[in-house]
């Protein structure tokens, strides 16, 4: 299976499914609900795009130009930039397209919760606190070297630092979403998960047994595969639910008031 072959099959036809469901829930006059409903829907895909693009490239460059995974270079047309071939990028363009198209039909679908009396900043901190405990010790993994974790503790230690951000700003707001938020990231991440082991499985790329657990799921999908999927997947839905939201918006706009108050506070300083 050529690496375009796979783009095409996996998530290039999908797209086309939900934008085609999208296009009929619209002439229905399905929308999203109010309470969902803050900037317009493409707007949130392509910020997610742009941002998949800039932050994964020098992390996956990375991970190609020190063998923790490789391509076959017969099922690639040929044109690289840095050490990773156009295919790669074009998945870091789809799969935010693919995942957020799916999070927004559900959106359109489902009841929205009814918001739950909770102490929010009690849920943020803890969750933060989580979260910052797994990257250390996917830090720890990195500092002491132990090379069948490397994988894994790079992943970690990309994928955390912005889901961090995410739970800091809106961790309450997520769990009052946690219907949606769970239906976006578990039937996306199993079915790009289950189409990654046809891809090994075919040869399209290869996961290096010696930087890796070597734990496989399914008798051939490396541990880190799905951690991967499960990770970007639940970055993408948590990231487009905080836009979509219309508690988000309350909230940014209460802490850039407080950001402009503090900077009206400051004495001016003059230059000499």
């Amino acid at each position: 299976m050529t690496y375009f072959g796979f783009l095409g099959v996996f998530l290039v036809i999908p797209i086309g499914l939900l934008l085609l469901l999208a296009r009929i829930d619209a002439r229905r006059g399905r929308m999203l609900p109010s309470a969902l409903r803050t900037w317009p829907a493409w707007i949130m895909i392509v910020v997610h795009v742009v941002i998949a693009v800039v932050y994964t490239t020098p992390w996956d460059n990375y991970l190609v130009a020190t063998r923790v995974w490789w391509y076959d270079p017969n099922l690639v047309t040929g044109l690289i930039i840095g050490y990773v071939p156009i295919e790669e990028y074009t998945f870091f363009v789809l799969q935010p397209i693919l995942t957020g198209l799916w999070l927004l039909f559900l959106a359109r679908h489902l009841p929205v919760n009814v918001k739950l009396p909770l102490n929010s900043v009690r849920v943020r901190r803890w969750a933060v606190a989580g979260a910052v405990a797994v990257w250390l010790a996917a830090a720890a993994i990195l500092v002491v070297s132990w090379q069948p974790g490397t994988y894994l503790g790079l992943l970690l230690a990309w994928a955390l630092p912005p889901m961090i951000l995410q739970l800091a700003f809106g961790a309450d707001i997520l769990w009052r979403h946690r219907r949606l938020v769970f239906l976006g990231i578990v039937p996306a991440t199993l079915y790009l998960a289950a189409a990654d082991k046809l891809a090994i499985t075919s040869g399209t790329w290869t996961i290096n047994p010696e930087q890796s657990l070597n734990i496989l799921l399914l008798g051939r999908l490396p541990l880190e595969e799905f951690i991967f999927f499960l990770m970007t997947n639940t970055l993408i839905v948590m990231g487009i639910t905080l836009l979509t939201a219309a508690e988000s918006r309350v909230r940014l706009d209460r802490y850039l008031h407080t950001v402009r108050r503090w900077r009206r506070s400051q004495p001016m300083v003059h230059g000499s």
